[in-house]
């Protein structure tokens, strides 16, 4: 083996770890709509962001650091979008494919991306992602029927996930364990309520318990970590337009996870999506990444 060989190992193994991420994520999201028959979406939810919360602050201890009232207020809020964000996807994906509803979702961040569009190639990215979407709408094809309660629920989750992106950067100047640690947290006490109330004392179901802790290891803990270390070796363009993947990943792990089989006109949509953020991130010409880290 060459000197350059481990070089070329130690390079290819952020994306390794980034792609490994995606698929971790969208896996546990998988596993958590197999949740759904137990405690429902909500409960499902609750158990997702109350475990993270519990191992996050175990790790991170977010309490040795007092914080200043207005960085405090900055968190709650991030934590409430966090929680909000995870909540409506989650019932999205109760009755629409798991592919499609990331694909909606995703529009949030690019439309974020894209707010401040001046570049006749902005508007192409912008107009890409309008048909991706609208190929998703029925318009008289019986096949392409999705629950608009699913579509509402996964267009909020967009929105929050914009929001997410405004909080989390309000954030940016704290100790980064220590904010999504308590940010888990406030999400955690926020969602609580909204799966006690669905599933009530189905969520002592030592099974259920089981699944929910695997649940939050696999969608929260794991692709975090696996994210962390792809963000030290990729550059910020490479890892937005990497991220762009994501609704490919979810409908492949739908698939082949849960069955969920799409049109090619469903999969046209998809490709439309992921074009138009891959496009918007290269075009960024202040080569940030798209501010939208692994979430859901």
């Amino acid at each position: 083996m060459s000197r350059t060989a481990p070089s070329r190992l130690a390079a290819f193994l952020p994306y390794v770890c980034l792609l490994g991420a995606m698929v971790s994520l969208c896996a546990g999201t998988s596993l958590a709509k197999s949740l759904f028959p137990l405690v429902g979406a909500q409960g499902t939810s609750a158990y997702r962001v109350g475990f993270s919360a519990l191992v996050l602050c175990l790790v991170w201890r977010p309490w040795r650091t007092p914080l200043a009232g207005k960085d405090l207020l900055a968190v709650v809020f991030y934590g409430a979008v966090m929680g909000a964000m995870n909540l409506c996807f989650y019932m999205a994906i109760r009755t629409i494919p798991l592919g499609l509803a990331i694909a909606i979702e995703f529009t949030g961040p690019l439309s974020l991306a894209l707010l401040h569009a001046r570049r006749l190639s902005h508007f192409a990215w912008i107009g890409l992602a309008v048909v991706g979407l609208a190929l998703l709408l029925p318009l008289g094809d019986s096949s392409l029927n999705l629950d608009p309660v699913g579509v509402a629920f996964a267009a909020a989750a967009a929105v929050f996930w914009a929001l997410y992106i405004v909080a989390g950067q309000r954030t940016g100047h704290l100790h980064g364990g220590q904010s999504v640690a308590l940010g888990m947290l406030t999400a955690a006490l926020i969602i609580a309520p909204f799966g006690i109330v669905a599933a009530g004392a189905r969520l002592l179901d030592p099974t259920a318990i089981g699944l929910g802790l695997v649940v939050a290891l696999v969608s929260s803990a794991l692709p975090y970590s696996l994210e962390m270390v792809a963000m030290r070796g990729i550059s910020k363009r490479s890892f937005g337009v990497m991220l762009s993947l994501e609704p490919a990943v979810g409908a492949m792990a739908g698939l082949l996870l849960l069955g969920e089989q799409l049109v090619a006109r469903q999969w046209l949509a998809i490709a439309f999506v992921i074009a138009a953020s891959v496009g918007a991130t290269m075009s960024d010409q202040s080569g940030r990444r798209q501010e939208a880290p692994l979430h859901d």
